[in-house]
């Protein structure tokens, strides 16, 4: 049981850290991965001896990690996908941390705002200059159908969105998602409306791609994952991005979260316009 910090070791050479948050009852194990672009949902397994397995649904895939843990604190491990396996190490640290998601992604030089005009499953452009989202606090969630970060941000705002928009708040969802043709789309976004419960816009923006998350939105800079969180404040101007989400399944880190995102908004609303 605890805290880890875990680094997961890619084909490419390239390194991932990660916090492992796990809890062990008897023989049962549950826990989770957290990274930068979100976490691994729930995961639950056994503990024979010093070998432990997890597994769960991340997606359409299931998810399933392996390994050995020493008495003093080290991880040794495998997660495997259909994507292949990745080999990971971890270390026992109660202080294990990510870097703060709010600091990763951020404006280029000269912008203030995100100018974009985007259709909808009908075709209907909508952009941050509509009548409807003037003077309004504005969340941009860059989100797909298929991503299970996603999925967990969408559960979260939209029930949150039906609470606050009275109090002058919009959402738009602005989705990449891995098919374009209008008969898909319609279906896809229709689906996860229809799951959610969603009453804000959403819009249609490409394929999921950093490059075209960059075309669509050139002023961003260094995006890093869907899903991605942009609030605009009652100027239009950007006041927050944030990177990756921390499900239900990460515990405090979700609460934390929840109440961060809310004393942002509220401290938004509360400001006079310029």
């Amino acid at each position: 049981s605890g805290k880890y910090d875990i680094v997961f070791q890619s084909q490419n050479g390239k390194n991932e850290n990660a916090v492992g948050l796990f809890k062990q009852t008897g023989n049962k194990i549950t826990g989770t991965f957290l990274r930068i672009t979100g976490d691994s949902r729930y995961l639950e397994g056994s503990v024979d001896g010093n070998h432990f397995y997890l597994s769960g649904f991340i997606g359409s895939s299931p998810a399933y990690y392996k390994g050995t843990f020493s008495k003093e604190g080290k991880i040794v491990g495998e997660a495997m996908s259909a994507r292949g396996n990745t080999p990971f190490t971890g270390t026992q640290n109660q202080n294990a941390a990510l870097p703060d998601a709010t600091k990763l992604t951020f404006l280029k030089e000269g912008y203030k705002t995100l100018d974009f005009s985007l259709p909808d499953v009908n075709g209907k452009k909508i952009s941050l200059k509509d009548e409807k989202f003037k003077n309004k606090v504005v969340i941009l969630t860059i989100t797909g159908t298929w991503c299970p970060n996603c999925v967990d941000e969408a559960a979260f705002i939209a029930p949150w969105y039906k609470e606050n928009r009275s109090r002058g708040v919009e959402v738009i969802g602005i989705h990449y998602e891995r098919q374009l043709d209008s008969a898909f789309v319609k279906k896809a976004l229709g689906r996860f409306r229809d799951k959610f419960g969603i009453e804000y816009d959403q819009v249609i923006a490409g394929k999921p791609d950093k490059k075209q998350v960059a075309e669509s939105l050139p002023g961003l800079s260094n995006f890093l994952s869907f899903p991605t969180m942009i609030i605009i404040d009652k100027n239009g101007n950007v006041a927050q991005i944030h990177t990756g989400y921390s499900g239900p399944a990460t515990g405090k880190y979700y609460t934390d979260f929840v109440k961060a995102f809310n004393d942002e908004i509220d401290g938004l609303l509360s400001k006079k316009l310029l």
